[in-house]
């Protein structure tokens, strides 16, 4: 970008002008040693500056996930049919390689404890457990104990394999080779798979598309064990966009992706950091003019169709596009909680590569979903450049700050300055303290609400989620509640369309009562202002006040100048750091039910013999009725307390790092000047004034 090439080159003109200054006087030396410092962690801001943005592709294996990122990338055939997801419980991702001109694959393994972990017990293998110990061990080894299985010839060649944590693939072209190198780890049909937990896939020259952008696949359905859930839990909170992919034959209907949206709304929102879901539909090409014709509703529309595949491609399209906004909009979820930028794409990867003669290149929508990378793109160079430019100008400020100046009474005025922004600071921070309070207090009294609610409702809650998922003769459901126990009260069956997870049922109520207002204290999009957000209260923090320029005193200027640049700095820390606190505050609630029903899960779990069923689901109702008073108590504890905790983190890191930037910019002057940086910083004022 040229501004920052620009300011890149300003700095470097003034690392050297500093680096030629020779002075003995002492306090020159240390200014000149802050400056080089301050220079020098802005070349490494530069380097780490690889900030990225995740967006999560939701689809099962067959919807054209693999053909739609072969289309955006422009590469065809690059990832097979059923590569992207082949193993649903394996996470895999997609992004640039900035290293060098390869293609590479980074497989990471899981580790020789949670395999064995996943495999000791032998009565309570879930169905998923039990496919994985046949892909490695072969069908005889089902019944194998561990032990067992430990002095079974194949143990020692996964022992040797699963020596390293990660294996690296990397070929210097797109080639088949690569590919099928890459299923090899993680389809089924080869032995690696179940030790595989995640596949990073890096491209080169992609920067346009994919520097700040990962495209996660997302597994929808599988009955994962608890390090992968983890891992599936983790990225999904990172998304800051969610793709679903569907095919538009069944994108009404399947009710998969619906499933899927509902199910992981409250991670992708208060407990995550997502803006946009947009709905995919794929396959648009595949059409059979005659036989869409007969399935129009409107038989007006089939005079302009006239059996022209371009025409029903078009009209279908519309016609998707209009029901699966309307549909998405009318969840239950979407009216009460959720608020989603979203949009609906109809994408036909195949035309787009092989130029069908039906669709122009446009409308294939390809392009459109090209556009959104490249905006994405842009945008975090954006803020990256607007960033590092921020950092240049406090350091251009603070030398000018420390210029000898001419004026007897400078040493009594910094003085002045100083106490009055250490007051200013005071004032400040007892203000903000005083909002964040008044936050606290809204949270503490919607909390209280759900725990009433919740010790009223929750085993009737409880109870209404199981019968809701059970089927009407009930065979093989104790299998599904025992692995539900096991799994401390989340598990996902084979082939369902959603997770069973009892502790977002227990937190249901507690969710219910917080979600409107602590989407106001933590709203997912920066634009949004609703007056109670913890950011809001950040953005407005400063010390200092209007009134107080010093047109008398440049160096006086330049200080307040380089303050302002300091608060910036020390407000985009704590704005990143933020997000990251309240999806733990907000995951707070279900991951303090999950632990205090912990022991009643496992005794659950281990319960066997006649009635074994009822028996689990009557030791569950009893740790819910013992455990429920101070349960929830507990729950809406320790969420005030993590909020707490990051009100004194806000608190005291804009103390610390304020006073600090106070002392630096009223330091003693020097008697040597450093150097005159005003033509620079009008520069450097130009360059910024564009990037608003």
């Amino acid at each position: 970008m040229f501004i920052l090439k620009n300011v890149k080159q300003i700095m470097m003109d003034v690392k050297i002008r500093i680096q030629n200054i020779n002075s003995t006087d002492q306090t020159s030396i240390e200014q000149k040693n802050n400056v080089l410092d301050a220079i020098a962690k802005m070349d490494k801001m530069d380097k780490d500056k690889r900030r990225k943005e995740t967006i999560g592709v939701f689809g099962k294996t067959g919807q054209g996930k693999s053909s739609l990122l072969n289309a955006i990338l422009g590469l065809d055939y690059f990832l097979p049919s059923g590569c992207f997801g082949a193993c649903t419980s394996v996470v895999t991702q997609v992004e640039a390689n900035l290293i060098d001109s390869n293609y590479t694959a980074e497989i990471e393994l899981i580790s020789k404890e949670e395999l064995e972990n996943e495999i000791t017990s032998t009565d309570n293998r879930t169905e998923t457990v039990i496919e994985r110990i046949t892909a490695l061990y072969g069908a005889d080894a089902v019944k194998k104990t561990l032990e067992e299985l430990k002095r079974d010839d194949k143990y020692a060649k996964i022992d040797n394999f699963l020596s390293t944590k990660t294996k690296t693939i990397s070929h210097t072209e797109v080639s088949k080779e690569f590919t099928n190198d890459v299923a090899h780890y993680i389809q089924h049909g080869d032995w690696y798979w179940p030790l595989v937990k995640s596949v990073t896939i890096k491209i080169p020259n992609c920067r346009e598309l994919l520097e700040h952008i990962v495209l996660v696949d997302l597994p929808g359905t599988g009955d994962c064990n608890k390090i992968r859930d983890d891992l599936w839990k983790t990225k999904l909170r990172e998304c800051s966009s969610v793709w679903i992919v569907s095919n538009i034959n069944r994108a009404i209907d399947d009710k998969d992706p619906w499933s899927i949206i509902q199910y992981c709304i409250q991670d992708l929102g208060p407990g995550g950091e997502c803006r946009n879901i947009d709905f995919i539909c794929t396959k648009t090409d595949e059409i059979d003019p005659k036989e869409y014709l007969r399935s129009v509703p409107h038989p007006g529309d089939e005079l302009s169709l006239d059996k022209n595949p371009t025409g029903c491609i078009i009209h279908r399209n519309n016609r998707a596009k209009e029901l699966v906004k309307n549909k998405f909009e009318n969840l239950e979820i979407m009216k009460s909680k959720a608020r989603f930028l979203t949009d609906v794409f109809t994408v036909s990867s195949r035309a787009y590569l092989e130029k069908n003669p039906h669709l122009e290149t446009a409308e294939t929508e390809i392009p459109k979903l090209q556009d959104v990378l490249k905006n994405t793109n842009r945008r975090i160079k954006r803020e990256l450049t607007r960033d590092y430019v921020n950092e240049a100008k406090g350091v251009l400020s603070f030398i000018q700050s420390v210029q000898l100046d001419t004026d007897e009474k400078m040493v009594e005025k910094k003085a002045e300055v100083h106490e009055a922004l250490l007051k200013n600071l005071e004032e400040a921070l007892k203000e903000l303290d005083c909002q964040l309070d008044s936050l606290s207090k809204i949270l503490d009294q919607c909390l209280s609400k759900g725990v009433e609610e919740s010790v009223e409702q929750c085993v009737n809650t409880k109870n209404s989620m199981i019968a809701s998922v059970a089927p009407a003769d009930k065979r093989g459901f104790h299998k599904t509640l025992q692995a539900l126990y096991k799994n401390k009260g989340r598990y996902w069956p084979k082939n369902w369309d959603g997770p069973l997870d009892l502790n977002m049922c227990l937190a249901k109520h507690m969710h219910d009562n917080i979600f409107e207002n602590f989407n106001f204290i933590f709203p997912v999009d920066d634009n949004m202002k609703t007056g109670k957000s913890v950011q809001e209260q950040i953005d407005k923090f400063s010390i200092i006040r209007s009134g107080s320029a010093y047109p008398s005193s440049s160096m006086l200027y330049h200080m307040e100048n380089f303050i302002k640049t300091e608060e910036t700095k020390v407000k985009a820390l704590l704005k990143r750091e933020v997000v990251v606190r309240k999806k733990e505050i907000f995951s707070s609630i279900e991951t303090t039910i999950q632990n205090r029903m912990t022991a009643g899960y496992e005794q659950a779990a281990n319960l066997k013999g006649v009635k074994a069923m009822e028996r689990r689901e009557n030791k569950i109702t009893e740790t819910i009725e013992l455990l429920k008073h101070s349960m929830y108590e507990d729950a809406k504890i320790e969420f005030l307390i993590q909020f707490k905790d990051l009100k004194e983190h806000i608190c005291k890191t804009l103390e610390s790092e304020l006073k600090r930037s106070v002392e630096r910019s009223l330091s003693q002057t020097s008697r040597t000047p450093l150097i005159d940086v005003t033509g620079k910083i009008e520069r450097l004022e130009r360059l910024s004034s564009s990037l608003i």
